[in-house]
């Protein structure tokens, strides 16, 4: 598969520009804030996240008239390479950017658009995902936080699990049963709860690394407008569903862009380094692995790049979202262990790069479902279930 000429452009440009951009202040933050690492530089990060917004290199998808660069899908997906490879730090808008804009963009009232999407762009509001419950991981039909209408107001009362960065956000979409006695996905509505009241308890989840980026949040009596309900009342399912699909996306070509990054720098050091008098990328054995993960990134690379052109035409690629995530996240993952053979021990110290590929990519198979969930809903899917 060939990308046009206008999307070779635009990978340069988005190379350049990360380039010229991760210097002076920002050159830091390379590698910053990745998966497991979401707590580190905040501040920094959000104000890098503002440079991107200012330059244009937010929101790409968006239509030009919701504040978006209007780019295909291919577009984005390149942008998401590109950015991975280059080690530029963790956004700290990509919720809001990446997984509500969309969705409010799609199923939102011209409301609902004015009233969030501006600051969603301009980074000066930042969002958190209300689906993951105790009872309910990645099975979101399972989900048992409740809504009753009080009024002009929704009130959410339930508990959500593994919150990422809960702590920062402004706003959380949160999937809640509005019908009771509702079951599965049906009578599951899609709302969006300010997260700056004190109905709103968010406790972090200490981890082995001693980091706190996940939280639990507790909804005790929350409230939200009657209107900040995306979508028809009881259809919620479908729209996270759909909003999950887009996140799908974004991580394969994410996990693509990790793969790479770990690939070239594995081949620059095969290159560099000598044993027994001669480079190392001499060896038989040394080319066979790089050779094999050139393969691999290439089979994922378009996958990613199949889905995209199914969403730009309109087709239903449901059941691809999840064969893509699953597959690059696993291609991810051998690539960038490959990476670290090649350079031996010392592969897993921070002093070399290809340790942070390795670690993000691990953890990239949770991310939007994990691969377990991801295979279920390929099986459904292909079984001709819903």
């Amino acid at each position: 598969m060939q990308l046009s000429p206008q999307d070779d452009e635009f990978r340069g440009r988005v190379r350049q520009w990360l380039a010229e951009n991760l210097t002076g202040r920002f050159a830091e933050l390379r590698g910053a804030g990745g998966p497991g690492r979401e707590h580190e530089a905040h501040a920094e990060r959000l104000a890098w996240n503002g440079h991107l917004a200012a330059a244009g290199w937010t929101c790409l998808g968006w239509p030009a008239e919701f504040g978006g660069r209007g780019a295909t899908l291919a577009q984005q997906v390149i942008f998401h390479e590109e950015y991975a490879r280059s080690g530029a730090p963790a956004r700290v808008g990509y919720m809001g950017e990446e997984l509500l804009g969309p969705t409010l963009i799609a199923f939102g009232t011209p409301e609902q658009q004015r009233r969030f999407l501006p600051a969603i762009a301009a980074v000066r509001e930042l969002w958190c995902q209300g689906y993951s419950e105790p009872d309910a991981g990645s099975d979101l039909a399972a989900v048992a936080t409740s809504a009753t209408l009080d009024g002009g107001q929704w009130v959410v009362t339930g508990q959500k699990v593994w919150t990422s960065l809960a702590h920062v956000a402004d706003w959380c979409f949160v999937l809640a049963r509005t019908q009771a006695g509702s079951r599965r996905g049906a009578g599951l509505s899609y709302l969006l709860v300010p997260m700056r009241q004190p109905a709103v308890t968010v406790r972090p989840i200490r981890q082995l690394t001693g980091t706190s980026e996940f939280n639990e949040v507790f909804f005790d009596g929350a409230r939200t407008a009657k209107e900040n309900v995306l979508g028809p009342v009881g259809q919620g399912y479908k729209i996270a569903i759909e909003t999950l699909n887009e996140g799908r996306i974004g991580i394969g070509a994410q996990m693509i862009g990790l793969a790479r990054g770990a690939w070239e720098f594995a081949s620059k050091y095969a290159q560099e380094r000598k044993q027994f008098g001669k480079a190392i990328a001499d060896f038989q054995a040394i080319q066979f692995q790089i050779a094999q993960m050139a393969t691999e990134i290439e089979a994922a690379r378009l996958m990613v790049y199949n889905c995209a052109r199914m969403k730009d035409a309109g087709v239903n690629f449901v059941k691809e979202a999840a064969m893509t995530k699953l597959f690059a996240s696993q291609v991810a993952e051998r690539v960038t262990s490959l990476a670290i053979e090649i350079y031996g021990g010392y592969g897993f110290t921070k002093d070399y790069p290809v340790e942070k590929y390795w670690r993000d990519a691990k953890i990239g198979k949770i991310y939007e479902g994990t691969s377990n969930m991801q295979l279920a809903t390929i099986a459904k899917l292909l079984l001709g279930g819903k």
